[in-house]
């Protein structure tokens, strides 16, 4: 079944999939250099790309790329931005008087009791989309107003608030759109972007399996851990009873020794 093109996100936004160059055997092909086509059976692919991941093998992720179309609040586009190893070219607002399309939230959240600069649960207030509104119209008509008195475009467009809907093209290596999925589904990055991370992930996720389940494996849902945090698990673990318990979760052969090898050392 051909995976979408385009997915919807919030009340008027969307991702759309403009462009790949590569798959999985691109990754494959990258590694094995010496191998010209480079692809061998795909249990073998999917063996070497989960090595390449689970080691940090960066460069033959990057030979895969994605190209979207992403239409989204100014707000989104600006955290989106903070990601700066993509190619961008977003629509200009002093070559093109901006089209009258805002964020409206379906729901309000309150402050975060835990993180200062993100927000939770539902808050009610009926007269606040009411009061977003007004300001829309509002900002627009004074757009609209400068406009009309001769303010140049690139002057005009000040009044307008952060909820205007842009778009732009994002071109993005696969190891770099990884990054940038880590940190957008992550629980505290906004909802928002959460929104538009998970879009891009489906589309990534239908292009290139194997290095997405290993990213997921790995990276996504995966954890680094500190030198304290490794000695207090070595005073709480046996390698045996470690062993045991990978065992059990089915892992064998090198991939058990690394897992050992990564909480007690070489040897254990």
């Amino acid at each position: 079944m051909e995976p979408p093109s385009a997915i919807p996100v919030l009340d008027k936004g969307f991702v759309r999939l403009v462009d790949v160059m590569g798959d999985d055997r691109a990754v494959v092909q990258a590694a094995r250099v010496s191998y010209g086509e480079g692809t061998k059976t795909v249990r073998e692919d999917a063996a070497l790309i989960d090595y390449l991941m689970r080691h940090r093998h960066t460069s033959p992720f990057e030979m895969v790329v994605f190209k979207f179309h992403v239409k989204a609040p100014l707000f989104v586009a600006r955290q989106w931005f903070r990601h700066r190893t993509a190619s961008v070219n977003e629509v200009s607002g002093r070559y093109s008087v901006l089209k009258e399309e805002f964020y409206e939230p379906q729901a309000w959240r309150k402050p975060s009791g835990k993180n200062k600069q993100g927000s939770e649960g539902a808050l009610e207030d009926p007269e606040a989309t009411a009061l977003l509104q007004g300001v829309e119209k509002e900002a627009y008509r004074a757009y609209q107003a400068l406009l009309e008195r001769g303010i140049a475009r690139e002057m005009a467009r000040v009044v307008l608030p952060l909820g205007l809907y842009t778009e732009f093209y994002w071109k993005q290596d696969l190891h770099n759109l990884f990054g940038f999925l880590k940190l957008r589904l992550a629980p505290e990055a906004q909802w928002e972007i959460r929104e538009y991370a998970r879009a891009v992930a489906e589309l990534v996720k239908a292009r290139v399996p194997l290095s997405w389940q290993s990213f997921e494996e790995h990276v996504l849902l995966g954890a680094s851990l500190s030198r304290t945090e490794l000695q207090a698990l070595r005073g709480l673990l046996t390698p045996e009873a470690y062993e045991k318990a990978l065992l059990a979760l089915g892992l064998s052969g090198s991939r058990l020794k690394e897992a050992l090898e990564k909480v007690f050392g070489p040897g254990a």
